[in-house]
């Protein structure tokens, strides 16, 4: 995506790499495909808006975070494929790691809970099964980066000088960094098993790492952002003082609150997590809820059960009936994850009678999505103490009005969509741009930032309290499955 000096969007490309399922529980992605797709999509968006590199000012980089990937320095190849956030493979290995200290075992360091989610852990699994990765790790051979490590090292030179650095944000999700110093915890590294000589360099999430590579679509363009996917899209979304939060709605559902320069830990399932640092500047934190499955649930209904040929269908088939018909549709296909981080947790659909169809579970499925929500805000601001007024959201569903006008309702508060509602792209965007001084303040992000749509809750409060009801009872119908 190519953004102006408003923050409007100039430009913008996308391809969609396949999701390989190589059995149950594990998710995996080919580094190989995105990195294809990535030269791909930017040479075609500098084509389409008849641009070349000289009129880009900066580049930025956002990701999704926790998918893991090893590659080898000399030759450039992945040893495996990436391990991608939701994959479940590692559940054993993080109850090992838990022993008798328990999940929070490393919480009061790196803000997070002992789970299949984080890198950490599929780094270690990735190190124990692949033969020879140990040995190559201690000797310096390997290197082990989230997404946005393995496309900056391509785009920076690869083999021939590849910087191979991260940002905070994303370090800060591996579970082996230490939230106050933004440094690699050595004796969390040496208990996870993870030798120090994989990780790369930790860096702000805004300042000029380097130029892009002369052999591509952007030669000698800096390289001035990286941010995770969700710390970027509550930069986008102009959420730059404590207490304001955003959420997106993706693959699955992210809740961001920023709490300022120093970390808030949780007594309610929620994570702690760094949410930017502009060059030197101290940084920023965030509580975070995480919600494994949103989007991907509508994926689903369209590969997996057919019901429709383009994700973009679910509303119309959703709105051909009036509610859920009874039904409820929890998509814990990963476990749960905030407030409740529950891995033995497995997907249910519950309250079938004959009467309900297909655009009842259209309809279910939406509601998932409100409903888990809802259930992180409660715990968001049961630890911030900060009642919510309105949710600003961003992300791929926010195009559905129905899942939008139902979230109000479900919440019983203003929902409201910005201009630019892919402001994940956004906020990386703006990261690299304050780096090279394209903007000169944060203010000028506050300033660009401006309301589309607004819903407002509708639904009475007896109605409210009866779906939510039915939904937790669903909730438990997903406990110990695993």
């Amino acid at each position: 995506m190519i953004f102006d000096r408003r923050g409007r969007v100039r430009s913008s490309e996308q391809l969609e790499h396949r999701q390989l399922f190589p059995q149950a529980g594990w998710v995996e992605h080919d580094a190989a495909e995105i990195w294809r797709n990535t030269r791909r999509v930017v040479a075609a968006a500098l084509a389409s808006a008849d641009l070349t590199h000289n009129d880009i000012a900066a580049c930025g980089i956002t990701n999704q975070r926790e998918t893991t990937l090893i590659w080898d320095r000399e030759t450039g190849e992945p040893i495996h494929p990436a391990i991608v956030w939701q994959d479940t493979r590692t559940n054993d290995l993080c109850a090992e790691l838990a022993g008798s200290a328990g999940t929070d075992r490393y919480r009061d360091r790196t803000g997070l809970p002992l789970s299949t989610y984080f890198a950490g852990p599929k780094v270690r699994w990735l190190l124990d099964h692949v033969d020879g990765a140990r040995r190559r790790a201690e000797a310096g051979e390997l290197c082990f980066g989230t997404m946005d490590s393995w496309l900056v090292w391509n785009m920076t030179g690869g083999r021939d000088g590849g910087l191979h650095v991260t940002d905070v944000t994303n370090a800060s999700r591996t579970m082996l960094m230490d939230l106050r110093t933004l440094e690699w915890d050595e004796e969390i590294c040496a208990e996870m098993g993870v030798p120090t000589a994989l990780l790369p360099q930790i860096r702000s999430s805004s300042e000029i790492y380097g130029r892009l590579r002369e052999h591509g679509s952007l030669p000698g363009v800096p390289l001035g952002g990286i941010l995770g996917d969700q710390q970027a899209a509550t930069f986008g979304q102009a959420c730059l003082d404590p207490g304001e939060a955003k959420n997106t709605y993706g693959t699955g559902n992210f809740l961001l609150l920023n709490t300022g320069t120093s970390p808030v830990f949780s007594d309610h399932g929620l994570l702690t997590t760094v949410c930017y640092r502009i060059g030197e500047q101290p940084a920023r934190y965030a509580l975070e809820g995480s919600i494994a499955v949103t989007g991907s649930l509508i994926h689903w209904l369209r590969d997996n059960l057919g019901l429709f040929t383009h994700t973009a269908e679910v509303e119309a088939l959703a709105k051909t009936v009036e509610d859920n018909g009874g039904a409820y549709f929890v998509p814990a296909f990963s476990g749960l994850f905030a407030p409740r981080w529950r891995p033995d947790a497995r997907g249910v659909i519950v309250g079938l009678t004959r009467f309900v169809n297909k655009g009842h579970l259209a309809r279910a499925a939406l509601e998932a999505t409100a409903f888990q929500t809802r259930e992180v805000i409660e715990a968001m601001q049961a630890d911030s103490g900060v009642a919510l007024s309105t949710l600003k959201v961003d992300g791929g569903m926010v195009v559905n009005e129905l899942l939008m006008q139902f979230q109000a309702d479900v919440l019983d508060v203003p929902v409201v969509r910005p201009v630019v509602s892919e402001t994940t792209a956004l906020g990386a965007a703006y990261a690299a741009g304050l780096a090279v001084g394209y903007w000169e303040s944060e203010d000028e992000i506050r300033a660009n930032w401006a309301e589309d749509k607004r819903w407002t809750p509708h639904m009475s409060a007896e109605k409210r309290a009866g779906l939510y009801a039915g939904w937790t009872r669903a909730v438990d119908h997903s406990l110990d499955l695993a």
